[in-house]
């Protein structure tokens, strides 16, 4: 199954997994909606911490995802990497900067190499399984955080 990523006109936000349509809240800066999950975020709003009914919990001085619902997630200790979200194994580029495999998922790039834009499921089907959906979503959602932290501190 290929899954396309869609981004609004300005290609800063993605809007859509496929047929799964992601709104924002009336800034446009945060997420809102993931099809019928809502999103809530901490008393800040800096922080996810609520996809539908999974609940997340990060770690308290490194804010590392510790849960996603009933699943736990692995960090490497030292990079502070995510590298499993419950059943889903995360695969890295040569580089380890992009993610390029959330469980049976492969993600691909643009020719630039900055955003994703395309999932491929291998397999007939036609959705995105939820917890796939809910996966690739964080995963996604994470590393466009730690772009954005990144182009602030430089």
């Amino acid at each position: 199954m290929d899954i396309e990523l869609t981004y609004d006109v300005a290609g800063s936000r993605l809007r859509k997994i496929g047929d799964v349509e992601i709104s924002y809240d009336r800034l446009g800066s945060r997420p809102h909606t993931l099809g019928s999950w809502a999103l809530d975020y901490d008393l800040l709003g800096s922080r996810l911490r609520v996809v539908g009914a999974a609940e997340i919990t990060y770690s308290r001085w490194a804010n590392l995802p510790r849960t996603v619902g009933q699943w736990t997630c692995e960090n490497t200790k030292f990079t502070a990497r995510l590298l499993r979200i419950g059943p889903h194994e995360l695969r890295y580029d040569n580089h380890g900067s992009r993610v390029c495999g959330v469980g049976p998922l492969e993600i691909s790039y643009d020719r630039l190499g900055s955003r994703p834009i395309r999932v491929l499921l291998h397999g007939e089907g036609q959705s995105l399984p939820d917890d796939l959906l809910l996966a690739l979503f964080l995963v996604l959602y994470w590393q466009e955080e730690k772009w954005r932290e990144y182009q602030a501190a430089h």
